[in-house]
C-alpha cells in the first residue's frame, strides 16, 4: 500500500473497483476524467464557489485541492495554486494541440483533472487549472466521498 504524507491510500482502484466507479460518471465527466477532455471555459459548476473546503476527485474521492488555495484566474475554470498533498496529484507532460503543457491527474485513480501552468500567484506561482466536473466539492465539516471503502477522511 502507498500512503500519503496526509495518510490516504494511494493504491489504484482493481478492475472491478474501477468499473463501479465508471459506471457512475454521465457522458460529460466520462468525456473529461476518461478521455482528457475539457469542459468549456466559465461554464463548469465550481467556478464561483467561494465556500471553505475540500475538492476531491470525482471518480475515487481522493482530496486533491482546498479552498484557501482557490484563487480567480480570469480564465473560466477552477484555479488552485497548490493540491492539498503534492503526492495527491501527478504530472504528464501533454503536448497535444501544438501546446507545451503539464496534465494533471488524479495519484490514485489517474483521471484527468486539467493541466498546470507555472503563471500563477504567490507563494508557487502554480496555476492548477482544474475541470470542475473533474471534482467533487465537499463543505467544511462533512465526510470526504470515500467510493473505494478506504475510511477516507483529513484529520
Amino acid at each position: 500500500m502507498t500512503t500519503s504524507q496526509s495518510g490516504f491510500d494511494l493504491t489504484p482502484p482493481n478492475a472491478d473497483e474501477r468499473a463501479r466507479l465508471e459506471a457512475t460518471l454521465d457522458d460529460e465527466e466520462r468525456r473529461v476524467l476518461l478521455h482528457h477532455g475539457t469542459e468549456a471555459p466559465f461554464c463548469g459548476g465550481l467556478l464561483g464557489q467561494k465556500k471553505s473546503g475540500v475538492y476531491a476527485c470525482r471518480l475515487c474521492g481522493l482530496p486533491l485541492f482546498r479552498w484557501d488555495a482557490k484563487f480567480d484566474s480570469g480564465t473560466g475554470w477552477p484555479s488552485f495554486t497548490a493540491p492539498i498533498d503534492p503526492k495527491h496529484v501527478v504530472g504528464l507532460e501533454d503536448n497535444a494541440y501544438g501546446m507545451r503543457r503539464t496534465e494533471t491527474r488524479c495519484a490514485r485513480c489517474d483521471s484527468h483533472q486539467g493541466h498546470v501552468f507555472p503563471d500563477g500567484p504567490r507563494p508557487t506561482g502554480l496555476r492548477y487549472c482544474i475541470n470542475s466536473v473533474s471534482l467533487s466539492f465537499v463543505p467544511d465539516g462533512e465526510p470526504l466521498p470515500d467510493p473505494l471503502g478506504r475510511g477516507d477522511h483529513l484529520g
